[in-house]
């Protein structure tokens, strides 16, 4: 659907020549049937379903990026040693659903199913070294040797390396590799377990919208809903990325489809083209926040909380709207600062148009939520989705196929056309879900690992350690790591390491609920798309802009900033999300609303009109206060934001007076 529902930088593929790519075809299209039959007719058992998936993924990594890179031919060597690391993906995918009953019977693993198992873990790791990128491999790797780092360990020497907090007893490399690949902590964990039912039914449900235009569509309607507004394609960009978001979850797929459209029209219309970039990157951002879908996100919290998906979409689209309602704001402001006009008529596409061309492409999202209130497991509901998708496209094409004279001759290219898409559908299904599922199967090594040797405990210790207790710091603790682990890993690889690692110390120590702590981690976890150094949405924003990199990354972030005050409203004021007293629900989002106002006017200096420096400065106490957690402060914030907005709107009359005399 990151590219899949979150992709990271990843590695370009390298041109293939036709025998790897009707191989990638093959595989990639028995991948997605095979995913198929098991969401739709024939539910697996998780060691059958979850080692399948892995080993159909792994032959693909290994397929679509060679061991020579993008560089050079793979030649002789090149296809000797990738198909040497495919037939042991196929022997790995096939280990544990054809060994199931020895393996389930033995009260100690076999010298044969270890072996089987260290030679998993490294196939994991280089493909997704390969299909991810290396930091992820990295931090793989360095927790399989913190495992092996205690007296009883595999490298007891390391143990006086650990500081006292971090030391444990240490693991025989049987012990590891049982965990890792026999039981359901490890590779074949709630991670890829999750990525091998419910996300790839969704990366698949994505690939079948974008092969029948959906997403020119919903550009389409972003243009004829918004264009002739001032800065119309920024905020056709924000509109448009939402509607691709809530289909694919992807910041970096958003930038490059939406982006293509939207960044060269916002630099003809007058913004800079770092702005443009930066824009397009922070509403693309957004995408992966946005239900239904939220990226992996939303199935993995399900899983991880055991609350139902449906409620976790429910109470994200609140949050999910303050996001996009800020970044529409600031697009707003900057356009007015800059004296900027919305797009004329003539180039714009009709509403009523667009919508007679596409109203079909409503119909699979509109299933989508029904099944999901009816009740319906995410994966089933994936399952009828990507069929109703297909009968809204088949119905579309039979129709316009029977008001233009048919012939035998259109019926047979119409046949042929709609076997062609679906083949290309299920490929790019496929294509798409190598990193996100490479991901989440090295990110079962970690979370292995944090199980075996009890890291999260520690890590919650030093957590606590170093916040002093104070939520607010802990939370700023978070935010760093999130951060830093972004610059290696993707979203979802991320929040999985962080609300392993964090997350039991936000719900035990400070007491955060704990789907609260869940989207707090999730939401922070998307800001290695925005926040430099390392902002890889505002880089791909940067290249279709022709705009320098790191000016690109600082526009995303400036306008991405709901990212970070949005989930501190979550925590300090956790009504808009756990519910509560009808009043108590407005209020709240009454505050929510008014700082994120105020928030956007003090950043851009401007909101009816401009803004003197004391009124900025006097803002940022204001909305600090309605961020505390006291009724009288939080009253007493709003009241002074409502004031000093007021008097700008009052100031500003004057100022629309003197620019129209």
């Amino acid at each position: 659907m990151d590219t899949p529902l979150d992709a990271p930088a990843l590695p370009k593929p390298a041109p293939q020549p036709w025998l790897a790519l009707r191989l990638i075809s093959i595989v990639g299209i028995s991948l997605s049937l095979f995913q198929l039959y098991a969401a739709g007719l024939q539910p697996l058992g998780l060691f059958f379903q979850r080692p399948i998936h892995l080993g159909f993924v792994l032959v693909l990594s290994f397929l679509i990026y060679p061991v020579t890179g993008n560089s050079r031919p793979r030649g002789v060597l090149g296809w000797g040693i990738d198909g040497t690391l495919i037939a042991a993906s196929i022997v790995a995918g096939a280990w544990v659903p054809v060994n199931i009953d020895v393996i389930a019977n033995s009260i100690f693993p076999r010298q044969i199913d270890v072996w089987v198992g260290v030679f998993i873990v490294l196939l994991v790791m280089e493909a997704a070294r390969r299909a991810v990128g290396l930091g992820m491999t990295v931090i793989a790797a360095t927790f399989i040797v913190y495992a092996f780092a205690g007296r009883r360990g595999e490298l007891p020497w390391l143990a006086d390396w650990l500081p006292g907090i971090l030391n444990h007893r240490g693991y025989s490399l049987e012990r590891v590799a049982s965990q890792m690949t026999l039981g359901a902590e490890g590779i074949f964990g709630i991670p890829l377990g999750v990525a091998a039912t419910f996300i790839f039914v969704f990366v698949l449900f994505g690939a079948v919208l974008e092969v029948t235009g959906a997403g020119k569509f919903f550009i389409d309607l972003a243009y004829a809903t918004t264009g002739r507004q001032r800065g119309g394609p920024a905020k056709a960009a924000i509109i448009a990325s939402a509607g691709m978001g809530s289909i694919s979850g992807s910041a970096i797929a958003n930038v490059v489809t939406t982006g293509a459209f939207t960044i060269p029209l916002m630099k003809k219309l007058g913004y800079r083209p770092a702005q443009a970039g930066g824009i397009e990157a922070a509403a693309s951002t957004g995408g992966q926040i946005m239900p239904p879908l939220m990226g992996a996100g939303a199935f993995l919290m399900s899983e991880f909380t055991q609350v139902p998906y449906l409620e976790i979409v429910l109470v994200s689209i609140f949050p999910a709207f303050l996001y996009f309602g800020a970044v529409y704001l600031l697009v707003h402001i900057a356009a007015v600062k800059l004296g900027l006009k919305g797009l004329p008529a003539s180039e714009l596409p009709l509403v009523r148009k667009v919508l007679a061309e596409g109203w079909h492409f409503l119909f699979p999202l509109v299933a989508l939520v029904l099944l999901l209130m009816a009740g319906y497991s995410p994966m089933r509901v994936g399952f009828y989705a990507i069929l109703s998708v297909v009968a809204a496209a088949a119905a579309r094409a039979l129709w316009t196929f029977a008001a233009d004279r048919p012939t035998w001759d259109g019926l047979v290219t119409l046949t042929w056309n709609a076997v062609l898409k679906s083949l290309k559908a299920l490929e790019l299904g496929a294509r798409n879900a190598v990193a996100v599922s490479m991901a989440t199967a090295v990110a079962g090594i970690i979370v292995g690992v944090v199980g075996l040797t009890g890291l999260g405990l520690k890590f919650s210790a030093m957590m606590l350690a170093l916040s002093q207790g104070n939520l607010f710091i802990a939370l700023l603790l978070v935010i760093a790591a999130s951060l830093i682990l972004g610059m290696g890993l993707p979203v979802t690889a991320s929040y999985i390491v962080l609300i392993i690692l964090v997350g039991p110390a936000l719900t035990a120590e400070f007491g955060v609920p704990l789907l609260v702590a869940h989207l707090v981690v999730f939401w922070y976890s998307q800001d290695s798309n925005v926040t430099p150094p390392v902002a890889l949405a505002g880089f791909a924003g940067a290249a279709i802009a022709g705009s320098k990199p790191l000016e690109t990354s600082i526009q995303a972030w400036k306008y991405a900033k709901g990212l970070y005050l949005i989930p501190l409203f979550m925590v300090y004021n956790d009504a808009i999300i756990l519910g509560g007293p009808l009043p108590l629900i407005l209020w709240n989002g009454a505050l929510a609303i008014i700082a994120l106002v105020a928030f956007a006017a003090m950043l851009e200096g401007f909101l009816w009109g401009p803004m003197p420096l004391w009124q900025r400065a006097a803002m940022l106490p204001a909305i600090t206060a309605v961020f505390w957690p006291s009724l009288t402060v939080e009253a007493a914030g709003a009241a002074g934001l409502t004031l000093l907005l007021a008097l700008n709107w009052y100031q500003s009359r004057d100022f629309h007076a003197a620019s129209t005399g």
